[in-house]
């Protein structure tokens, strides 16, 4: 297939771009300089050098391809009006394409925050109680499920978890500060997460890109409901030398980071019952179970950058 794919040098994105090529999936990326275009066209991938909040730089290109999969955030205060004009621009690509006979597929990134703290084990059909920081992902979401009502056009809703794996995201911060020697959680700490492998969650990508019958919402996770202490005590146990930690008060977090704070210390038990009906398994099942292979993953992935 011919999948054209946002956010292709991000976190998601990155995973995502990896598990398309090991498929054998003709990808365009969109980026943002022509560096990361030529790094990326000597792994085989067809770029275009633009920005999401410049439609008219890729809205052609993303109109020829089989699949749209938008995992790109515009990382600034204007992130939610850049994504709805992504949104809008990259649906209108696909729909027109589908207008013409052609199957298409548009695969949307949203976040398991969008339902707040969870009461019970949280399945798809959930209610909504987004926390500050992704208060405007609803709205995008049904922008999305909208457009894949009553049309050939395919639309899926991916709900990834906290991401771990690599060098990046929340978990790998914890790896950092351990190897700093000071791991600071916000709250108590006897919140659980919901957390995915980031290869995993790219896997369950390539699914819903791919396959006919992949519609609607979809969660990501690996489904362990580990609290974060047990999180940060095992990458303290696995660490060169054992770190202090810090446990921050909420009222203190936010003054430093704002509302992502309260994203962090979200309760969330889910479900990704759906995204196993797509034949979809985590190979990691756990953050504390697999801390001496992330802390491998982390010192091979700063080794590389």
């Amino acid at each position: 297939m011919r999948i054209f794919l946002t956010g292709a040098t991000g976190y998601i994105g990155s995973a995502v771009l990896d598990a398309l090529l090991r498929s054998g999936h003709d990808v365009t990326a969109l980026v943002r300089d022509p560096e990361r275009a030529e790094r990326l066209s000597l792994r085989g991938v067809q770029s275009v050098v633009g920005e999401l909040s410049v439609p008219k730089s890729y809205a052609s290109i993303a109109e020829g391809c089989d699949a749209i999969v938008h995992t790109a955030l515009e990382q600034s205060k204007r992130a939610a009006v850049v994504d709805r004009q992504a949104i809008e621009t990259l649906l209108g690509s696909a729909i027109r394409r589908a207008a013409k006979g052609n199957p298409v597929a548009f695969v949307y990134t949203s976040d398991l925050w969008i339902l707040g703290n969870t009461s019970g084990a949280a399945g798809e059909e959930a209610p909504l109680r987004p926390t500050t920081v992704v208060d405007w992902r609803p709205e995008h979401e049904k922008l999305v499920l909208d457009a894949g009502r009553g049309r050939v056009l395919r639309t899926v809703v991916v709900r990834p978890g906290v991401v771990y794996g690599g060098a990046r995201g929340i978990v790998g911060d914890f790896l950092k500060d351990a190897a700093n020697g000071l791991i600071r959680i916000v709250g108590d700490g006897g919140n659980r997460w919901a957390c995915v492998y980031d290869r995993d969650l790219a896997d369950l990508y390539v699914r819903a890109a791919t396959q006919p019958e992949a519609a609607g919402i979809y969660h990501v996770n690996d489904e362990a409901d580990e609290r974060v202490n047990d999180i940060v005590e095992a990458v303290a146990k696995h660490a060169k030398m054992e770190p202090d930690i810090r446990h921050m008060p909420l009222d203190e977090a936010r003054g430093k980071l704002g509302p992502y704070a309260d994203a962090l210390v979200l309760n969330q038990i889910v479900r990704s019952s759906r995204a196993r009906g797509l034949g979809w398994t985590p190979t990691l099942h756990s953050v504390a179970g697999s801390v001496p292979r992330l802390f491998e993953e982390f010192r091979t992935a700063r080794v590389a950058a």
